[in-house]
């Protein structure tokens, strides 16, 4: 199918950073003392795509939502100078099928994620030269499927598709109009969805 925009979730899509960011969330609560005890890789797995204000009232039920921000801002700090160091475990194929892809389509980034979180993944493992554009909930404070639509919007895509790994992304490209691929090899489950059990299936599909 001929796409003029491809458009890509992050974690669980184009890398997978739990590890790592569990060592960095352990870094920067280690010295809070109403925390019980840092979150597992397990279970930042079970939470990556989520908006701060979900993400937190899952890992840390106890904390009123004022505090949860205030960590969660104070984590992602600590977690991003982290893994601009150290990066995170890209998905196999996915340097050579973004350059071919680049070649053809352009390419994006689309992530409930904090504002500066992505270009972490960009300069970490120096991708910035295969995306043309990236938005994020953590710069616009909008939903998801809204920062789709904005991306889509000002690169004047008319027939573009998004790739994720989750039922949200699933849902965030429904209601943005766009079509569903879904990265089977991440964290969710979306089996009403099209999928590839690599991203380096992507260049057959598109």
């Amino acid at each position: 199918m001929k796409y003029d925009g491809i458009l890509f979730d992050l974690d669980g899509t184009l890398w997978n950073a739990t590890e790592p960011i569990a060592v960095s969330w352990a870094i920067a609560l280690k010295d809070q003392p109403d925390i019980e005890r840092a979150p597992s890789t397990e279970e930042l797995e079970k939470v990556m795509g989520m908006t701060s204000e979900k993400l937190m009232a899952q890992l840390f039920p106890y904390l009123s939502y004022e505090r949860g921000q205030e960590l969660f801002q104070h984590c992602c700090e600590v977690e991003m100078v982290y893994l601009r160091e150290h990066g995170g475990t890209l998905y196999p194929g996915l340097e050579h099928t973004l350059e071919k892809l680049s070649a053809r389509h352009p390419l994006c980034i689309v992530s409930n994620c904090n504002n500066g979180y992505i270009e972490t993944f960009l300069d970490a493992h120096s991708m910035r030269k295969y995306f043309l554009d990236w938005e994020c909930i953590g710069r616009t404070g909008l939903q998801k499927w809204e920062n789709i639509r904005l991306v889509v919007e000002r690169n004047e895509f008319q027939n573009p598709v998004y790739v994720g790994d989750t039922e949200l992304d699933y849902d965030s490209a429904e209601r943005a109009g766009l079509p569903f691929i879904h990265a089977a090899y991440g964290f969710g489950q979306v089996p009403e969805a099209p999928q590839i059990s690599s991203i380096s299936e992507l260049l057959e599909i598109v």
